[in-house]
């Protein structure tokens, strides 16, 4: 399973985290949090896409994942383990993330910063879980 490069979500989680450690240098940096939202929306397309090709890589029946619903992706990798959060968490990223087209509404922003430290937690769980199905460790 070593062709399988997840080093995309290791460089979006990377970058995420340092957004997060700066932005709370200063709070009362726009710049940085607006660059920390944008961090934290292409590390969320990233993991589920990522958890996406995971799952139909190591699947019998690849082709069952290719209209799969977000709700059964989430499922299906609460079921494998690679997710610590469950359904209502990642219903809560992904209305987050709708919810970036609007950080020019400060308190939208806001809340959209407030739940990246949570995010970023199950971003880097599904790395560290990809990382260790990858090279072969298992819980």
């Amino acid at each position: 399973m070593n062709e399988f490069d997840f080093s995309p979500l290791q460089n979006a989680v990377q970058r995420l985290a340092e957004g997060l450690n700066r932005y709370q240098q200063d709070i009362q940096d726009l710049q940085i949090r607006d660059g920390l939202v944008q961090r934290f929306e292409f590390t969320y397309e990233i993991s589920h896409k990522m958890l996406k090709r995971y799952l139909t890589h190591i699947s019998p029946n690849p082709a069952k994942f290719d209209e799969i619903s977000f709700q059964d992706l989430i499922r299906t990798g609460n079921e494998q383990g690679l997710l610590r959060g469950n359904w209502i968490d990642w219903k809560q990223y992904r209305e987050m993330r709708s919810r970036t087209s609007h950080t020019y509404d400060e308190e939208i922003a806001v809340q959209v910063v407030a739940g990246i430290p949570k995010f970023l937690v199950e971003a880097e769980y599904l790395l560290k879980k990809l990382q260790e199905r990858l090279n072969g460790i298992d819980d």
